[in-house]
């Protein structure tokens, strides 16, 4: 059994399968019968984990689990104590309720690599960094989130999942590891 770590570069998509446009996972990982266990979409960078085992991959993925998830999203605006709480309790955005979570301002991280294209930048709006833990994970809940407490996503890189973070695992992006099984072991 195996479990990749792999720090998904931006407008990578989250499939082997070839894109019309877009690279896939095959471009940068040529392991057979490996899957990934959750997705990130195109604009999302960030650490995910792929397994060629159905149930680790369960027990990574599946909300009932409730494996931790930890985000960092670059937002514009000036963030507010306001925004913070309305973020952490549960937010109504139509289709589904999120379940409550964490959010927290935090410095832009000194270690982050450098995104290619950049961020729009527009002199005259700041801009604020968060990191936003959820135990959930629906299709861009973090960016339908931010927007909902009036603060749109500019950059949005899973930072952690579980125990596995991109701080105790530094990988840059389109770079992978094999993790050993004492060290997978931790998500069960």
């Amino acid at each position: 059994m195996s479990l990749i770590l792999f720090n998904k570069p931006f407008q990578v998509m989250c499939q082997f399968s070839p894109h019309p446009t877009y690279q896939s996972l095959s471009d940068y990982l040529e392991l057979p019968n490996i899957y990934p266990a959750g997705r990130l979409d195109a604009d999302s960078e960030g650490l995910m984990l792929l397994t060629d085992n159905g149930g680790l991959k369960h027990a990574i993925s599946h909300p009932q689990h409730e494996k931790e998830k930890t985000y960092l999203v670059q937002v514009e605006g000036k963030t507010t104590a306001f925004a913070l709480e309305k973020l952490r309790a549960p937010i109504n955005l139509g289709d589904f309720t999120t379940r409550a979570c964490t959010a927290v301002q935090v410095e832009e991280p000194v270690w982050l690599w450098h995104r290619e294209p950049p961020i729009r930048v527009r002199q005259n709006l700041p801009t604020s960094w968060l990191a936003i833990t959820l135990t959930e994970g629906k299709n861009r809940q973090v960016r339908r989130m931010t927007a909902a407490v009036g603060l749109p996503t500019l950059r949005l890189i899973r930072f952690a999942i579980g125990p596995f973070s991109l701080a105790s695992h530094p990988l840059l992006p389109g770079e992978w590891r094999v993790v050993d099984e004492a060290e997978w072991k931790k998500l069960t």
